[in-house]
């Protein structure tokens, strides 16, 4: 059977799937039960597509590192903070309160702006001490460009605030002793602090098994036929955190994520404009997911 014919006999709408459902890190029903794309196999060809013509993101590659030593590790996570405040360091091993600041300042710009600022802070500001003690027109003047500084400064303030008045020092390590529901729980007091944000700490710097859908995945989700074309971005979310195997789901967001910024195929849906691209691009032409969908 061709993969045209699989797909076609996947998206049949009478019955539901026969095999188990993937598990989730996501409560709920799922808002697309008689959807059963993607399928496993397709998410692993989609994955060694984009790997063969993009090679793994080496923007991502400490993570991938860190979740590899993680699911190898005999050993828990240390949860506890021997210091006062978390140093804003280069070391390889992310903090967590490091990690939701970058992901923070990520927001409505392109990822050189981004880490133009979360570079301008720590040159700023030695420690996160020092942040939460500046004013915030000074953190707006910081990361200014990294765009919306207004208001980056104000949920950074926030943060920082509430974890000094809740824990009384400033770290987000306890939270890698907690279940994804815990996670969610608990970063959702944070004033500013949104799902797509929460889904990037989770994946990215808890090395939990998470989905996160920012706007390239989502546009080439629609565009590829996992979910429907008026899906809205929460509900393809929970779609494909339940249909993605835990094993892909990293380094198939990575990619994904990846190819959206490279493909002018597949960016054309995107409307917001992103910086040029030095790595190798993807055209109609060459763009490997042409044969998974309609995207041509």
């Amino acid at each position: 059977m061709s993969k045209a014919q699989k797909r076609k006999r996947l998206n049949q709408d009478d019955g539901e799937s026969k095999t188990p459902a993937n598990k989730s890190t996501v409560d709920g029903s799922n808002p697309y039960p008689t959807l059963l794309r993607p399928t496993a196999e397709e998410c692993r060809d989609v994955r060694d597509a984009l790997l063969s013509l993009h090679g793994f993101p080496p923007e991502f590659a400490n993570y991938r590192r860190q979740r590899l030593r993680s699911f190898s590790a005999v050993d828990g996570h240390d949860t506890q903070c021997n210091v006062k405040s978390e140093p804003l360091d280069d070391a390889e091993v992310e903090s967590v309160l490091d990690g939701l600041v970058k992901i923070l300042l990520s927001q409505n710009t392109t990822e050189s702006n981004s880490q133009r600022a979360f570079a301008s802070l720590k040159a700023a500001f030695p420690n996160w001490d020092d942040v939460l003690a500046a004013e915030p027109k000074s953190i707006e003047s910081a990361i200014r460009c990294g765009g919306l500084a207004p208001k980056k400064a104000v949920c950074i303030k926030n943060i920082l605030n509430r974890l000094q008045n809740e824990r009384g020092v400033l770290c987000l390590e306890y939270l890698r002793g907690f279940s994804v529901e815990e996670v969610k729980t608990e970063l959702s007091h944070f004033k500013g602090i949104g799902p797509k944000t929460v889904s990037c700490v989770l994946m990215f710097n808890l090395q939990h098994n998470d989905f996160p859908v920012d706007t390239h995945v989502f546009e080439i989700a629609k565009a590829l036929g996992w979910v429907p074309k008026t899906a809205d971005r929460n509900k393809t979310y929970v779609h494909l955190n339940r249909k993605i195997p835990d094993e892909l789901k990293f380094d198939l967001n990575c990619l994904l994520y990846t190819h959206g910024k490279l493909c002018s195929n597949c960016k054309k849906n995107v409307a917001k404009p992103k910086a040029k691209a030095k790595a190798k691009v993807a055209s109609p032409d060459n763009c490997p997911l042409v044969g998974f969908s309609d995207l041509v």
